[in-house]
């Protein structure tokens, strides 16, 4: 098959993040993205941002224009949540996001009314039930077709770094998991997710995408579920192995970090230098240990296998793209990325909560309620509950 792969401005920006809806006395996720989507419909026709429904109903997402800059884009984010909060404050409804929910359980949650989600259950049954996660998705565009999957398998490599920047589902159905990104791993069980196939050419891809579609594995390119994939209708790469950011602050920084990423790699093919590549083994032990330690894990980080710390190799690859991050014009943004680092991201922040707590995961929910509307820290909330 021939799969046209559409133009877009090099390095633009788009994003796409996924909000539960909770009841902001209980906490509890509520299924009303149905209602609360018909009330902003039309208001926000004309926006360059949507909100949109998604696989259950508690879930709205908001996903922002093509932005020239990550700035821009994030405008089109808290734009969408301002037109969200416009109706759900009065009902009584929180917004906040995380890679999973601490306590709700999946059969309790309701499935949105629409074809494309009814085949994915009934296929998948009991895993595509538990689908109880929320990411981000941050498309970046590549000005050439030939780019894409070299493109792809460089971003593989640091798939460990972004991964354990975001990660925050610590907790699953009520239990502490050991795993700091217990949704990357759940969300893996589906078809056709998971980590990229290694491919070097578009033409490769199409192939894939031939044979899948050949075979019934899955109906178009949409259906291709990788942590880190060509979206052929936008003309970018997009990066989905995120867990749901707790903050539009973290957002940002991590889009920083995909943007700069994603030209700094353009710019070695422009120059006819090789990518950073591993192999697919090593791609898969470190997704695991990112999901396991997060920013504590160490990860491999070339071909010959050498280990680094991954906060370490962070540190070293954001001092390599700081000049990029400055010519982009995401430089503050950018600069978010530390104080990730210093608060060991959402996944710690939780769990220093719930320890506070005598494990109350309550509590952690109206933590999470309260990071997202930018309420107190978590050193004031520690405070609050005399630690």
């Amino acid at each position: 098959m021939t799969l046209p792969f559409a133009s877009s401005t090099r390095s633009s920006v788009g994003l796409e993040w996924e909000l539960m809806l909770a009841d902001r006395d209980t906490g509890d996720l509520v299924p009303r993205a149905p209602e609360i989507l018909e009330l902003v419909e039309e208001r926000t026709a004309l926006e360059r941002y949507t909100v949109t429904g998604e696989l259950l109903t508690n879930t709205v997402e908001v996903t922002s224009g093509v932005g020239d800059t990550v700035a821009a884009a994030v405008d089109d984010i808290a734009d969408a949540i301002g037109a969200l909060r416009d109706e759900t404050e009065k009902r009584g409804i929180e917004l906040l996001c995380a890679g999973s929910h601490p306590f709700a359980q999946w059969y309790d949650q309701q499935v949105t009314d629409k074809t494309r989600y009814h085949t994915l259950i009934e296929r998948t049954q009991w895993w595509g039930r538990n689908m109880m996660i929320w990411g981000v998705h941050v498309h970046v565009g590549v000005d050439s077709v030939d780019k894409v999957l070299p493109i792809v398998n460089a971003l593989t490599v640091f798939l460990p770094h972004l991964q354990a920047l975001s990660a925050s589902s610590p907790f699953w159905a009520g239990e502490r998991t050991g795993y700091v990104s217990n949704r990357s791993l759940v969300f893996q069980q589906l078809p056709t997710a998971g980590l990229p196939w290694q491919m070097e050419t578009w033409g490769q891809f199409e192939s894939y995408l031939d044979d899948m579609i050949r075979t019934g594995v899955m109906a178009d390119a949409t259906e291709v579920r990788w942590d880190i994939r060509p979206a052929p209708r936008w003309g970018t790469v997009e990066i989905r192995a995120c867990d749901g950011m707790s903050t539009l602050p973290e957002l940002a920084a991590v889009a920083a970090l995909a943007q700069t990423l994603v030209e700094h790699f353009s710019r070695l093919l422009d120059e006819g230098r090789e990518l950073p590549g591993i192999p697919p083994w090593f791609a898969r032990e470190n997704k695991w240990r990112a999901a396991r330690y997060g920013l504590d894990a160490r990860v491999i980080v070339d071909r010959e296998g050498t280990q680094r710390p991954v906060v370490e190799h962070l540190r070293e690859t954001m001092e390599e793209l700081a000049d990029v991050a400055v010519e982009l014009k995401c430089a503050r943004e950018f600069a978010g990325l530390e104080t990730i680092l210093a608060t060991g991201g959402s996944s710690a922040r939780q769990v220093a909560v719930a320890d506070a707590a005598d494990g109350d995961l309550r509590e952690v929910v109206q933590h999470l309620i309260r990071e997202f509307r930018a309420g107190p820290t978590l050193r004031e909330h520690l405070a609050a509950l005399r630690v």
